[in-house]
Protein backbone atom coordinates (compact mmCIF):
# COMPACT_ATOMS: atom_id res chain seq x y z
CA UNK A 1 0.00 0.00 0.00
CA UNK A 2 2.89 2.12 -0.31
CA UNK A 3 1.99 3.99 -3.26
CA UNK A 4 -1.15 5.22 -2.03
CA UNK A 5 -0.88 9.21 -1.14
CA UNK A 6 -0.58 11.33 1.04
CA UNK A 7 -2.49 14.70 1.38
CA UNK A 8 -0.88 17.91 1.25
CA UNK A 9 -0.77 19.87 4.78
CA UNK A 10 -3.82 22.17 3.17
CA UNK A 11 -5.24 19.12 1.62
CA UNK A 12 -5.73 17.76 5.19
CA UNK A 13 -6.57 20.69 6.08
CA UNK A 14 -10.12 21.16 4.12
CA UNK A 15 -10.82 17.88 4.62
CA UNK A 16 -10.86 18.66 8.16
CA UNK A 17 -13.16 21.91 7.79
CA UNK A 18 -15.65 20.20 5.33
CA UNK A 19 -16.86 16.98 8.14
CA UNK A 20 -16.39 19.64 10.84
CA UNK A 21 -19.14 21.72 9.16
CA UNK A 22 -22.63 21.85 10.29
CA UNK A 23 -25.31 18.63 8.71
CA UNK A 24 -21.90 16.98 6.94
CA UNK A 25 -21.31 13.59 8.40
CA UNK A 26 -18.78 10.51 6.59
CA UNK A 27 -21.71 9.74 4.54
CA UNK A 28 -22.54 13.35 3.57
CA UNK A 29 -18.91 14.53 3.08
CA UNK A 30 -18.52 11.29 0.16
CA UNK A 31 -21.68 12.58 -1.51
CA UNK A 32 -20.74 16.19 -1.19
CA UNK A 33 -17.26 15.30 -2.69
CA UNK A 34 -19.07 13.63 -5.64
CA UNK A 35 -21.03 15.76 -6.71
CA UNK A 36 -18.77 19.04 -6.52
CA UNK A 37 -15.87 17.09 -7.72
CA UNK A 38 -13.48 17.73 -4.88
CA UNK A 39 -12.95 18.94 -1.43
CA UNK A 40 -12.45 22.40 -1.97
CA UNK A 41 -15.64 22.69 -4.24
CA UNK A 42 -17.38 21.16 -1.54
CA UNK A 43 -16.64 23.73 0.91
CA UNK A 44 -17.59 26.63 -1.44
CA UNK A 45 -20.78 24.90 -2.69
CA UNK A 46 -22.02 24.44 0.56
CA UNK A 47 -24.01 27.83 1.26
CA UNK A 48 -25.83 27.46 -2.10
CA UNK A 49 -26.69 23.77 -1.65
CA UNK A 50 -28.12 24.65 1.64
CA UNK A 51 -30.07 27.49 0.38
CA UNK A 52 -31.21 25.10 -2.51
CA UNK A 53 -32.63 22.32 0.22
CA UNK A 54 -34.22 25.53 2.32
CA UNK A 55 -32.16 25.76 5.09
CA UNK A 56 -33.08 29.29 6.44
CA UNK A 57 -29.63 30.34 7.66
CA UNK A 58 -26.43 29.72 5.73
CA UNK A 59 -25.02 26.44 7.32
CA UNK A 60 -21.87 26.89 9.53
CA UNK A 61 -18.66 26.13 7.86
CA UNK A 62 -15.79 25.40 9.94
CA UNK A 63 -13.30 28.00 9.57
CA UNK A 64 -9.50 27.89 8.44
CA UNK A 65 -8.42 29.01 12.01
CA UNK A 66 -10.58 26.34 14.13
CA UNK A 67 -9.28 23.61 11.79
CA UNK A 68 -5.82 24.64 12.04
CA UNK A 69 -6.11 25.48 15.59
CA UNK A 70 -7.03 21.32 15.98
CA UNK A 71 -4.64 19.97 13.80
CA UNK A 72 -1.94 21.98 15.91
CA UNK A 73 -3.35 20.89 18.87
CA UNK A 74 -3.74 17.30 18.24
CA UNK A 75 -0.38 17.14 17.30
CA UNK A 76 0.78 18.78 20.66
CA UNK A 77 -0.84 15.52 21.96
CA UNK A 78 0.68 13.47 19.79
CA UNK A 79 -2.63 12.72 17.52
CA UNK A 80 -1.94 12.78 14.01
CA UNK A 81 -4.78 13.12 11.33
CA UNK A 82 -5.03 10.17 8.72
CA UNK A 83 -7.33 10.70 5.69
CA UNK A 84 -9.00 7.85 4.37
CA UNK A 85 -6.96 6.57 1.19
CA UNK A 86 -3.27 7.09 2.97
CA UNK A 87 -0.33 4.38 3.55
CA UNK A 88 -1.54 4.15 7.03
CA UNK A 89 -5.52 4.55 6.62
CA UNK A 90 -6.64 1.02 7.70
CA UNK A 91 -7.69 -1.21 4.43
CA UNK A 92 -10.64 -2.61 5.89
CA UNK A 93 -11.86 0.90 7.83
CA UNK A 94 -12.02 2.61 4.30
CA UNK A 95 -14.18 -0.35 2.54
CA UNK A 96 -17.21 0.31 4.94
CA UNK A 97 -20.18 2.06 3.78
CA UNK A 98 -19.40 4.96 5.46
CA UNK A 99 -15.83 5.33 6.37
CA UNK A 100 -14.43 8.38 8.54
CA UNK A 101 -12.96 10.51 6.10
CA UNK A 102 -10.46 11.66 8.74
CA UNK A 103 -9.13 9.20 12.05
CA UNK A 104 -7.45 10.95 14.64
CA UNK A 105 -4.91 8.51 15.73
CA UNK A 106 -2.93 8.65 19.29
CA UNK A 107 -0.44 5.76 19.70
CA UNK A 108 1.51 3.43 17.35
CA UNK A 109 0.06 3.52 13.97
CA UNK A 110 1.83 0.28 13.01
CA UNK A 111 -1.15 -0.97 15.53
CA UNK A 112 -3.99 -1.07 12.59
CA UNK A 113 -1.52 -2.51 9.83
CA UNK A 114 -1.69 -5.73 11.92
CA UNK A 115 -4.62 -8.04 11.62
CA UNK A 116 -7.04 -7.03 13.81
CA UNK A 117 -10.09 -8.87 15.67
CA UNK A 118 -13.03 -7.07 17.51
CA UNK A 119 -13.88 -8.58 21.35
CA UNK A 120 -16.85 -6.47 22.84
CA UNK A 121 -19.33 -7.86 25.59
CA UNK A 122 -21.38 -6.50 28.42
CA UNK A 123 -20.25 -3.38 30.63
CA UNK A 124 -22.00 -4.84 33.56
CA UNK A 125 -19.49 -8.64 33.00
CA UNK A 126 -19.71 -11.30 35.03
CA UNK A 127 -16.37 -12.04 36.84
CA UNK A 128 -16.30 -15.28 34.61
CA UNK A 129 -16.69 -13.36 31.39
CA UNK A 130 -13.90 -10.41 32.51
CA UNK A 131 -11.71 -13.49 33.34
CA UNK A 132 -12.49 -15.07 29.47
CA UNK A 133 -11.98 -12.00 27.72
CA UNK A 134 -8.86 -11.15 28.93
CA UNK A 135 -7.67 -14.90 28.58
CA UNK A 136 -9.45 -14.89 25.09
CA UNK A 137 -7.39 -11.47 23.84
CA UNK A 138 -3.95 -12.39 25.37
CA UNK A 139 -4.18 -15.83 23.39
CA UNK A 140 -5.21 -13.80 20.36
CA UNK A 141 -2.47 -11.32 21.35
CA UNK A 142 -0.09 -14.55 20.96
CA UNK A 143 -1.13 -15.59 17.43
CA UNK A 144 -0.09 -12.00 16.24
CA UNK A 145 -3.56 -10.41 16.31
CA UNK A 146 -4.17 -6.71 17.77
CA UNK A 147 -7.38 -6.96 19.96
CA UNK A 148 -9.87 -3.94 18.88
CA UNK A 149 -13.02 -2.45 21.34
CA UNK A 150 -14.28 0.49 22.67
CA UNK A 151 -12.63 1.34 25.59
CA UNK A 152 -15.70 0.29 27.89
CA UNK A 153 -16.07 -0.70 31.71
CA UNK A 154 -16.38 -4.87 31.74
CA UNK A 155 -15.22 -6.56 28.75
CA UNK A 156 -13.94 -4.07 26.46
CA UNK A 157 -11.28 -3.16 29.48
CA UNK A 158 -10.46 -6.49 30.42
CA UNK A 159 -9.69 -7.31 26.39
CA UNK A 160 -7.88 -4.11 26.03
CA UNK A 161 -5.60 -5.36 29.12
CA UNK A 162 -4.89 -9.10 28.31
CA UNK A 163 -3.80 -7.30 24.59
CA UNK A 164 -1.57 -4.89 26.36
CA UNK A 165 1.74 -6.34 25.64
CA UNK A 166 0.80 -7.33 22.17
CA UNK A 167 -0.80 -4.18 21.16
CA UNK A 168 -4.65 -3.49 20.98
CA UNK A 169 -6.82 -0.90 19.84
CA UNK A 170 -9.35 1.50 21.42
CA UNK A 171 -12.05 2.79 19.52
CA UNK A 172 -13.19 6.59 21.13
CA UNK A 173 -16.65 7.51 21.30
CA UNK A 174 -15.71 10.85 22.10
CA UNK A 175 -12.81 13.05 21.03
CA UNK A 176 -8.69 12.00 22.54
CA UNK A 177 -9.93 15.16 25.18
CA UNK A 178 -12.89 13.49 26.66
CA UNK A 179 -11.87 9.97 27.56
CA UNK A 180 -15.25 8.18 28.30
CA UNK A 181 -15.61 6.31 30.85
CA UNK A 182 -13.14 8.64 32.98
CA UNK A 183 -11.60 6.38 34.66
CA UNK A 184 -10.21 4.80 31.85
CA UNK A 185 -7.82 7.30 31.39
CA UNK A 186 -4.84 5.36 32.99
CA UNK A 187 -5.70 2.66 31.09
CA UNK A 188 -5.54 4.41 27.74
CA UNK A 189 -2.36 5.51 28.03
CA UNK A 190 -0.79 1.88 28.71
CA UNK A 191 -2.73 1.04 25.37
CA UNK A 192 -0.90 3.52 23.36
CA UNK A 193 2.64 2.49 24.30
CA UNK A 194 2.06 -0.22 22.20
CA UNK A 195 -1.35 0.02 20.28
CA UNK A 196 -3.20 3.32 19.43
CA UNK A 197 -6.72 5.26 20.25
CA UNK A 198 -8.50 6.34 17.31
CA UNK A 199 -11.50 8.57 17.27
CA UNK A 200 -13.87 10.51 14.56
CA UNK A 201 -14.81 13.35 16.91
CA UNK A 202 -13.20 16.31 17.62
CA UNK A 203 -10.86 16.66 20.05
CA UNK A 204 -13.06 18.00 23.06
CA UNK A 205 -16.41 16.17 22.18
CA UNK A 206 -17.97 14.74 24.91
CA UNK A 207 -19.89 11.28 24.04
CA UNK A 208 -23.68 11.27 23.46
CA UNK A 209 -25.85 7.98 23.56
CA UNK A 210 -26.03 8.02 19.76
CA UNK A 211 -22.25 8.40 19.43
CA UNK A 212 -21.41 5.04 20.66
CA UNK A 213 -23.43 3.36 17.68
CA UNK A 214 -20.71 5.17 15.52
CA UNK A 215 -17.83 4.16 17.45
CA UNK A 216 -19.41 0.69 16.90
CA UNK A 217 -19.15 0.50 13.56
CA UNK A 218 -15.67 0.97 13.50
CA UNK A 219 -14.43 -1.16 15.68
CA UNK A 220 -16.42 -4.29 13.36
CA UNK A 221 -15.04 -2.60 10.38
CA UNK A 222 -11.73 -2.20 11.19
CA UNK A 223 -11.34 -5.81 12.67
CA UNK A 224 -11.60 -9.07 10.38
CA UNK A 225 -14.29 -10.18 12.95
CA UNK A 226 -16.15 -9.81 16.21
CA UNK A 227 -16.24 -11.60 19.46
CA UNK A 228 -19.02 -11.25 21.52
CA UNK A 229 -17.97 -12.34 24.95
CA UNK A 230 -21.51 -11.49 27.30
CA UNK A 231 -24.54 -9.60 25.47
CA UNK A 232 -27.56 -9.19 27.37
CA UNK A 233 -30.95 -8.68 25.11
CA UNK A 234 -30.58 -5.08 24.43
CA UNK A 235 -27.14 -5.01 24.75
CA UNK A 236 -24.64 -2.09 22.21
CA UNK A 237 -22.68 -5.46 21.71
CA UNK A 238 -25.32 -6.54 19.64
CA UNK A 239 -25.26 -3.27 17.72
CA UNK A 240 -21.48 -4.18 17.14
CA UNK A 241 -22.42 -7.84 15.36
CA UNK A 242 -25.02 -7.01 13.69
CA UNK A 243 -22.72 -3.88 11.73
CA UNK A 244 -20.20 -6.53 11.54
CA UNK A 245 -22.70 -8.93 9.62
CA UNK A 246 -23.59 -6.16 7.49
CA UNK A 247 -19.71 -5.17 6.86
CA UNK A 248 -18.96 -9.19 5.65
CA UNK A 249 -17.48 -9.24 9.22
CA UNK A 250 -16.99 -12.86 10.78
CA UNK A 251 -19.79 -12.63 13.71
CA UNK A 252 -18.16 -15.29 16.55
CA UNK A 253 -19.91 -15.36 20.53
CA UNK A 254 -19.17 -17.16 23.70
CA UNK A 255 -22.45 -19.77 24.65
CA UNK A 256 -23.37 -18.68 28.15
CA UNK A 257 -25.86 -20.16 30.74
CA UNK A 258 -29.10 -19.84 29.95
CA UNK A 259 -30.24 -18.32 33.62
CA UNK A 260 -27.88 -15.72 33.06
CA UNK A 261 -29.43 -12.43 31.39
CA UNK A 262 -25.68 -11.17 30.36
CA UNK A 263 -25.67 -14.45 27.73
CA UNK A 264 -28.79 -13.74 26.56
CA UNK A 265 -27.89 -11.68 23.85
CA UNK A 266 -24.98 -14.36 22.91
CA UNK A 267 -26.75 -17.45 23.07
CA UNK A 268 -29.45 -15.55 20.50
CA UNK A 269 -26.73 -14.96 18.34
CA UNK A 270 -25.51 -18.50 17.99
CA UNK A 271 -29.61 -19.63 17.20
CA UNK A 272 -29.09 -17.24 14.69
CA UNK A 273 -26.09 -18.51 12.78
CA UNK A 274 -22.41 -16.90 15.16
CA UNK A 275 -19.89 -19.32 15.40
CA UNK A 276 -19.25 -20.68 18.91
CA UNK A 277 -16.34 -20.14 20.23
CA UNK A 278 -14.99 -21.14 23.67
CA UNK A 279 -11.13 -20.82 23.24
CA UNK A 280 -8.82 -18.23 21.08
CA UNK A 281 -8.21 -21.49 18.57
CA UNK A 282 -12.20 -21.07 17.47
CA UNK A 283 -11.02 -17.84 16.30
CA UNK A 284 -7.82 -18.54 14.60
CA UNK A 285 -8.98 -21.91 12.89
CA UNK A 286 -11.53 -19.72 10.77
CA UNK A 287 -9.87 -16.17 10.19
CA UNK A 288 -6.41 -17.72 9.18
CA UNK A 289 -7.56 -18.90 6.15
CA UNK A 290 -9.33 -15.34 5.44
CA UNK A 291 -5.43 -13.97 6.03
CA UNK A 292 -3.94 -16.90 3.57
CA UNK A 293 -6.31 -15.24 0.83
CA UNK A 294 -6.05 -11.51 1.64
CA UNK A 295 -5.78 -9.40 -0.98
CA UNK A 296 -5.87 -5.34 -1.47
CA UNK A 297 -8.38 -4.41 -3.43
CA UNK A 298 -7.90 -1.70 -6.34
CA UNK A 299 -9.85 0.67 -4.91
CA UNK A 300 -8.12 0.92 -2.06
CA UNK A 301 -4.99 1.97 -3.90
CA UNK A 302 -6.22 5.21 -5.21
CA UNK A 303 -5.70 8.40 -3.67
CA UNK A 304 -9.23 9.47 -2.72
CA UNK A 305 -9.68 12.16 -4.72
CA UNK A 306 -8.48 10.35 -8.10
CA UNK A 307 -11.95 8.72 -7.47
CA UNK A 308 -14.35 11.65 -7.74
CA UNK A 309 -16.07 13.71 -10.41
CA UNK A 310 -18.53 16.28 -10.75
CA UNK A 311 -21.79 15.60 -11.47
CA UNK A 312 -22.94 16.69 -14.83
CA UNK A 313 -26.49 17.15 -13.97
CA UNK A 314 -27.65 19.66 -11.36
CA UNK A 315 -31.56 19.10 -9.94
CA UNK A 316 -34.22 21.77 -11.52
CA UNK A 317 -37.41 23.34 -9.55
CA UNK A 318 -39.58 20.79 -10.64
CA UNK A 319 -37.51 17.36 -9.78
CA UNK A 320 -36.58 19.48 -6.57
CA UNK A 321 -40.05 19.59 -5.94
CA UNK A 322 -41.62 16.14 -6.92
CA UNK A 323 -39.05 14.54 -4.84
CA UNK A 324 -39.67 16.73 -1.53
CA UNK A 325 -43.39 15.51 -1.88
CA UNK A 326 -42.02 11.99 -2.02
CA UNK A 327 -40.78 12.33 0.94
CA UNK A 328 -41.88 12.15 4.38
CA UNK A 329 -41.97 11.16 7.81
CA UNK A 330 -41.60 7.50 7.11
CA UNK A 331 -38.32 6.00 6.24
CA UNK A 332 -38.36 5.26 1.99
CA UNK A 333 -35.01 3.90 -0.03
CA UNK A 334 -33.88 6.00 -2.23
CA UNK A 335 -34.49 3.51 -5.10
CA UNK A 336 -38.03 3.77 -4.14
CA UNK A 337 -37.45 7.80 -4.62
CA UNK A 338 -35.92 7.38 -8.37
CA UNK A 339 -38.85 4.84 -9.73
CA UNK A 340 -41.31 7.18 -7.90
CA UNK A 341 -40.06 10.26 -9.21
CA UNK A 342 -38.89 9.11 -12.76
CA UNK A 343 -35.79 10.47 -12.89
CA UNK A 344 -31.92 9.71 -12.47
CA UNK A 345 -30.33 8.47 -9.23
CA UNK A 346 -27.98 11.36 -9.74
CA UNK A 347 -31.06 13.96 -9.43
CA UNK A 348 -32.49 12.22 -6.52
CA UNK A 349 -29.07 12.58 -4.72
CA UNK A 350 -28.56 15.70 -5.54
CA UNK A 351 -31.59 16.97 -4.29
CA UNK A 352 -31.09 14.57 -1.17
CA UNK A 353 -28.03 16.53 -0.18
CA UNK A 354 -29.57 19.74 -0.15
CA UNK A 355 -31.99 18.60 2.18
CA UNK A 356 -29.45 17.19 4.39
CA UNK A 357 -26.93 20.58 3.65
CA UNK A 358 -29.95 22.12 4.95
CA UNK A 359 -30.84 20.11 8.04
CA UNK A 360 -34.18 18.64 6.60
CA UNK A 361 -33.21 14.93 5.95
CA UNK A 362 -32.35 12.11 8.24
CA UNK A 363 -30.40 9.41 6.78
CA UNK A 364 -31.77 5.66 8.48
CA UNK A 365 -30.14 2.43 7.97
CA UNK A 366 -30.32 0.29 4.85
CA UNK A 367 -30.16 3.48 2.60
CA UNK A 368 -33.55 4.87 4.03
CA UNK A 369 -34.20 8.37 4.49
CA UNK A 370 -37.11 10.55 5.55
CA UNK A 371 -37.65 13.74 5.94
CA UNK A 372 -37.47 16.09 9.32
Amino acid sequence: MSDRKRLSEDERLDWLRLIRSNNVGPRTFHDLVNHCGGVRAALTALPDLGRRGGARYSPRICSHEKAAAEIETARALGIEFVALGEPDYPMRLQMIDDPPPLIAVRGKLDALAQPLIAIVGSRNASAAGVKFAEGMARDLGSAGFVVVSGLARGIDAAAHRGSLASGTVAVLAGGHERIYPPEHTELLESIVSAGAAISEMPLAWEPRAHDFPRRNRLVSGLSLGVVVVEAARRSGSLITSRLAGEQGREVFAVPGSPLDPRSEGTNGLLKQGAIPVTQAADVISVLKPILDREYVPASAQEHPQEQIAASEAEPDRDDRTRIVDLLGPAPVSVDDLVRLSRTSPTIVRGVLLELEIAGRLERHGAGLVSRL
